[in-house]
């Protein structure tokens, strides 16, 4: 059986559900096939999206699509305790034993409808982890089939260290933008370049579309133009932005417009010249690199 490759522009699935669109089991499966005929087969989950609905949701709409499982590729995240309905927790928690990541697992795999995940990721570190315990679950569920690989999310360099000291983090969501860029100057994307680990980018176009201050009145301003000299949309250029780091981070969209999708995709075909990514950073900042 010859396995899917990544998709660079990667679907985030968590509103989807009742955190967001509400989507039917028909409109679910319709978004899917568009997903997957444009070039954007991988799909990003975990567990607590929906509080703990949005993977089943989600599996019965891709069973409804005939697409082959090997055609594409389903990330989920585990960790995170929260109090829900579907939950007995009486406060929000992170849970990283052995048992709970196994348990975990499991169940994304039934509300997924798969036998395996590409990548499992915890979703958050805990101040209570340990490397030996979390490499004892990976282990298991690698050598039961039930995860391809394993990754972590929202991890600092130290955190990444301790964790592939034990076992092999291919991968680490986290946030990363052109107003947000803390990861570019912290050492983390050093580390996972240097490491090669996978940076997969969570809210990749920042707080450019969802605040009104000088700091996004200067980006709007040059993405126009940017734009315009590049014949794509805004949000796509802001991609190209961080497509361009050595660490070649993939951007998680989480956007459910069709045309968004496609605008997404766009970004895959510009190189964003240097002096160009560098004035967007001059303008993200407020000043010039020093």
């Amino acid at each position: 059986m010859q396995m899917s490759t990544q998709s660079k522009i990667i679907i985030g699935c968590m509103s989807w559900g009742n955190w967001g669109k509400q989507f039917s089991t028909k409109e679910q499966a319709d978004m899917i096939n568009f997903c997957v005929a444009n070039g954007n087969i991988t799909f990003d989950h975990a567990d607590i999206y929906g509080h703990y609905t949005t993977e089943k949701e989600f599996g019965k709409a891709f069973a409804q699509t005939g697409i082959k499982r090997e055609n594409i590729q389903l990330i989920s995240k585990c960790g995170i305790q929260l109090v829900s309905e579907n939950r007995n927790n009486s406060i929000k928690h992170y849970n990283t034993s052995k048992d709970y990541i196994i348990s975990s697992a499991e169940a994304s795999l039934k509300n997924l409808k798969t036998e395996y995940l590409d990548t499992f990721l915890l979703h958050r570190p805990s101040p209570l982890m340990h490397p030996d315990e979390i490499a004892e679950a990976i282990n298991t569920l690698k050598e039961d089939g039930k995860i391809k690989s394993f990754g972590v999310s929202n991890f600092t360099t130290s955190q990444l260290e301790l964790i592939s000291s034990t076992t092999n983090v291919a991968v680490n969501q986290i946030e990363f933008s052109l107003t947000q860029h803390k990861a570019m100057h912290d050492g983390t994307l050093d580390y996972m370049l240097q490491h090669h680990i996978q940076p997969m980018i969570w809210s990749p176009l920042g707080n450019v579309y969802r605040e009104d201050t000088e700091q996004t009145f200067r980006t709007k301003k040059l993405l126009s133009s940017l734009a315009k000299k590049y014949n794509v949309s805004d949000a796509t250029v802001l991609l190209a932005w961080i497509l361009k780091h050595p660490a070649k981070p993939s951007p998680i969209i989480g956007t459910t417009n069709k045309g968004r999708i496609e605008a997404s995709n766009q970004a895959l075909d510009i190189d964003l010249e240097l002096e160009d990514w560098f004035a967007l950073l001059a303008e993200s900042q407020g000043h010039e690199v020093a």
